[in-house]
């Protein structure tokens, strides 16, 4: 009986001892438990503004700011892409426990790509996606994500500086034009009520926006919104026997099979498949879609393609 009391005994101190990996992770453990219930700090919008020269949008503590492309004459299967339909650049702020966030997304084209991501890198910022939305289209244009962390008013500098390096290789400012206008004689009501979601009308592009509340999505630390870019789009325009729809899917990583399947079986293009972050947590996918005909079949295919998601409550 002793070998086995001395056996039990030596078994119940080995096991609540623990290994030099085992106390790092219940420390880091415990201090990212810490860091989450930090209370987020709070972005001081005047010196973003000034620091920006650029007057954005506010939303529940975030800030965006976003530059139609409008001296892009873009067109894809003889339909003019305006920047409703995804021809703007913007850079979002969000604060986080200690400092500030920004994410945003930049149209380029081909002889801007190269010297914008030498700015980018230039200012400090980080690239963290390159990708086009479109197939066909003319000219061709791509788009550039990109993030960053630190003072505010540093980020909005670097941001602008960006954008100058933009208006220096185009020649002027990309917004300084008027935005374009299209045709738009769909019924509105009918692609609510097939999709499941309301839009606006801008400039003859019928949008719909729809955010991810079923995912607490988070990248360094802080919350994504919808207000930030984690949302699934739909932009609209044509007629009713031949419209145009392009836009963007939010998926997590086994919904991606599926969309990608309801799209393509219901004649919808997809166009690019990419992140747009590189820390998130979860992990997001986004692709892109294009979609020409009728405008009641393109909205049954986003449809069967939306209910591959958990979109949520309706807006």
């Amino acid at each position: 009986m002793k070998p086995l009391y001395l056996l039990l005994i030596c078994s119940i101190l080995f096991s609540c001892q623990e290994t030099p990996d085992k106390k790092k992770k219940n420390k880091l453990e415990t201090s990212q438990e810490v860091d989450e219930q930090k209370e987020l700090n709070t972005l001081n919008i005047a010196v973003l503004e000034e620091a920006l020269g650029i007057k954005g949008k506010e939303n529940e503590g975030e800030y965006k700011v976003t530059i139609p492309q409008n001296d892009l004459k873009v067109t894809v299967d003889g339909f003019k892409i305006i920047p409703p339909m995804g021809l703007g650049s913007w850079v979002a702020f969000t604060p986080t426990n200690d400092q500030s966030m920004i994410m945003g997304d930049v149209v380029v084209t081909e002889q801007d790509l190269k010297p914008v991501q030498q700015e980018i890198i230039k200012q400090g910022l980080t690239i963290t996606a390159i990708h086009n939305h479109f197939v066909r289209n003319e000219p061709d244009v791509m788009y550039m994500h990109i993030g960053g962390m630190g003072n505010e008013e540093e980020l909005a500098k670097n941001v602008k500086a960006v954008f100058n390096k933009v208006k220096e290789i185009r020649g002027g400012d990309p917004s300084a034009s008027p935005m374009g206008q299209v045709e738009n004689t769909l019924d509105t009501n009918m692609i609510d009520s097939i999709v499941g979601y309301n839009g606006s009308m801008n400039n003859g592009v019928y949008k719909i926006t729809i955010g991810r509340p079923d995912v607490a999505l988070k990248d360094h630390g802080a919350p994504v919104s919808t207000f930030m870019g984690f949302n699934t789009w739909a932009s609209w325009q044509g007629t009713p026997e031949r419209a145009a729809v392009a836009g963007d899917f939010t998926m997590l990583e086994n919904e991606v099979a599926p969309v990608i399947k309801a799209l393509i079986e219901n004649d919808i293009e997809v166009v690019a498949l990419h992140n747009h972050m590189v820390k998130e947590e979860p992990r997001i996918f986004f692709l892109h879609y294009w979609g020409v005909g009728p405008a009641e079949k393109l909205a049954k295919g986003l449809k069967a393609a939306l209910d591959q998601t958990g979109t949520g409550d309706k807006n």
